[in-house]
C-alpha cells in the first residue's frame, strides 16, 4: 500500500520503526496531489516547498501533511475564506490551532476549498468553483468543508483540519467516507478562525479513522486565553479512549430523526449499525427531542444573524478586495463600499447577509433573532434532558448521501435541509462525530453520527472506536475511476 493511503498512526508507527522518513511522506502526498487533484479540486492553495519550515523534520512528532481549510489563518499565507472579497489578504497572525500544529511538527500541504466563507453544503458555493467527491466526480464532497474530507478521501492528505457551524465537518465526512469530529463548543480555540457565526462555529479534525480523529483532537485542543469562548477544562488523551467496549452504555435513539424523508439506504445502514452495536454489549432505547421540528428555521436566523455582523468588516477598506467606483461622484465612498461588496461576494454569501440583516432590524429583532434565540434554548435542553437518561445519541449524519453537483443549487431550501441531522448538534453545542457506516447500491458513502454531551468526548471516541473495529466500512478506499468521465 502506497504511504500516502496509510493512517497518521500507522505511518506513525513505520517511522519509529524506522522503515519510511518524512521526506517519502511528503513525496507521497504531493505526489498523489498532482495526479489527481485536477480533478477533485480539493485545494486552492499548495504550499509545496514551505513544508519543510513548518517544522516537518525527522525529529518532529507528528511528521504528517495536513490539508487546512481556507476560513484558518495562517501567518503571510493568503487566507480568502473562498471569496474574491478577501482576495489577498495575508494574515499578521497564525491561528492558535496553526501553532499548535507546527509545534507538534505537523506540516502544512496546502488550503482546501469550501464553500464561501463556509455559506453552503455541497462546496459549489467558492470563487475557485466545485470540489468532487472522490467516491463519484459527478458528485458533491459536502460542505462546507467539502475540500478538506475530498483531500482526506482522495489521499491527498493524511489528515485535514475543517470547520463545523451547522454540520461542516461531519456532511462532508459522510458524504466521503471518512471521519469527521465537532468537539464542544469551546473546546477547541477559534482564534484565528474567520468566522461566520461565532456562537456556532467550530474547529475539529477530518480524518481517515477514529484512532486519527484522536491523535488530531489531542494536539489541537485546548484552553486559549485569546478566544473568549474557549473554556478552561483539562483535555484528556483521547487515544487512552479508544477502548473496544461498550457495555453497559445506554444509547438514545431519537424518534423525530427516523421519519419519512430519510433515504431507505441511510435508514437501512442504521438498522444494521444499531445492530452492531446492540452486539458489542450497548443498551438502546427511543427518545425524543421534540424540538428538532425547528432547528432549521432557528440555526437560519441565528447563523445569518451573526453572520450579517461578521461579515459587515467587509468593505474594502482596511484588506483584501477594493474596486474603484467607475464613476467619481461626492458619494464615492458608498460607491466603493457598494461595488467592492457587489462584485466581492457571491450569490449565497449576498442572501444570507441579506436574512441576517433582516433577522436584527428594527421592528423584527424581537420576532425573528431574540425568538430564535429562545427556541435555540428549548433545543438545547432537550438534550439535556436525554442525556440524563442515556450515555450518548445515535443518528444518521445526512439523510441522504451525496447528490450530483449543480442538483441543489437553485433550491436553496432544500440544500439547506442536507444538515438537517447536523444543525441541532451546533446550537446545543454538544460534541459529535460521523463514521462511516455504509455504502448506497451507487457505491457512495453512508455517516453515521454519534453525540454525547458536553465535554464528553471521551464516550463519543469509546463508541464511535467499538464501532469501527466491528466494522470494516472505514478500509474501502475510493478508486476514483471516474476521472476520465468528467471533463
Amino acid at each position: 500500500m502506497k504511504l500516502n493511503e496509510l493512517t497518521a498512526h500507522e505511518i506513525l508507527t513505520l517511522i519509529k520503526a524506522k522503515k519510511t522518513s518524512a521526506d517519502e511522506i511528503y513525496d507521497a502526498v504531493l505526489g498523489r496531489i498532482d495526479q489527481c487533484d485536477k480533478d477533485v479540486r480539493a485545494y486552492v492553495r499548495l504550499r509545496g516547498a514551505q513544508m519543510d519550515s513548518d517544522g516537518a523534520n525527522g525529529n518532529a512528532s507528528q511528521p504528517l501533511p495536513i490539508a487546512i481549510k481556507d476560513n484558518i489563518c495562517i501567518r503571510d499565507v493568503e487566507t480568502t475564506c473562498c471569496s474574491r472579497i478577501l482576495t489577498g489578504f495575508k494574515p499578521p497572525y497564525d491561528a492558535t490551532i496553526i501553532a499548535k500544529l507546527k509545534n507538534a511538527g505537523v506540516p502544512i500541504a496546502g488550503q482546501t476549498n469550501m464553500d464561501e466563507f463556509a455559506f453552503g453544503s455541497s462546496t459549489e458555493n467558492s470563487c475557485h468553483g466545485p470540489t468532487r467527491n472522490p467516491w463519484n466526480l459527478a458528485c458533491v464532497p459536502g460542505g462546507s468543508s467539502g475540500g478538506s474530507a475530498a483531500a482526506v478521501a482522495a489521499h491527498e492528505a493524511i489528515w485535514a483540519i475543517g470547520s463545523d457551524t451547522g454540520g461542516s465537518i461531519r456532511q462532508p465526512a459522510s458524504f466521503c467516507g471518512v471521519v469527521g469530529l465537532k468537539p464542544t463548543y469551546g473546546r477547541v480555540s477559534r482564534y484565528g478562525l474567520i468566522a461566520f457565526a461565532s456562537s456556532l462555529d467550530q474547529i475539529g479534525p477530518i480524518t481517515k479513522d477514529v484512532t486519527d480523529a484522536a491523535i488530531l483532537l489531542n494536539i489541537i485542543a485546548g484552553y486559549d486565553p485569546k478566544d473568549s469562548t474557549s473554556v478552561d477544562l483539562p483535555v484528556p488523551d483521547y487515544t487512552r479512549a479508544l477502548i473496544n467496549d461498550v457495555k453497559g452504555l445506554t444509547i438514545g435513539i431519537p424518534k423525530e430523526y427516523f421519519v419519512e424523508g430519510i433515504d431507505p439506504e441511510v435508514n437501512a445502514a442504521m438498522m444494521s449499525s444499531i445492530e452492531v452495536l446492540k452486539k458489542c454489549g450497548a443498551l438502546f432505547k427511543e427518545v425524543s427531542l421534540p424540538h428538532t421540528e425547528y432547528a432549521v428555521a432557528t440555526y437560519y436566523l441565528v447563523a445569518t444573524a451573526e453572520a450579517s455582523s461578521n461579515l459587515a468588516r467587509y468593505d474594502g477598506v482596511q484588506y483584501g478586495l477594493r474596486l474603484q467606483p467607475s464613476q467619481v461622484r461626492k458619494t464615492a465612498l458608498m460607491d466603493m463600499y457598494e461595488e467592492t461588496r457587489d462584485i466581492g461576494f457571491g450569490r449565497e454569501a449576498k442572501r444570507r447577509i441579506m436574512l441576517g440583516t433582516y433577522a436584527l432590524s428594527s421592528g423584527y429583532y424581537d420576532d425573528y433573532y431574540l425568538r430564535g434565540l429562545k427556541v435555540r434554548t428549548l433545543i438545547k435542553n432537550d438534550f439535556d434532558q436525554v442525556f440524563t437518561q442515556c450515555d450518548a445519541i445515535l443518528t444518521p449524519t445526512a439523510p441522504t448521501t451525496a447528490f450530483k453537483i449543480g442538483e441543489k443549487t437553485n433550491d436553496p431550501l432544500a440544500m439547506y435541509l442536507s444538515d438537517i441531522y447536523t444543525i441541532s448538534v451546533n446550537l446545543s453545542g454538544v460534541p459529535a462525530v460521523s463514521v462511516p457506516c455504509g455504502f448506497s447500491r451507487e457505491g457512495l458513502p453512508i455517516g453515521l453520527q454519534i453525540i454525547t454531551k458536553p465535554f464528553d468526548e471521551e464516550t463519543l471516541f469509546r463508541l464511535a472506536y467499538t464501532y469501527e473495529q466491528n466494522t470494516d466500512w472505514h478500509k474501502r478506499k475510493a478508486e476514483l475511476k471516474t476521472y476520465a468521465k468528467v471533463k
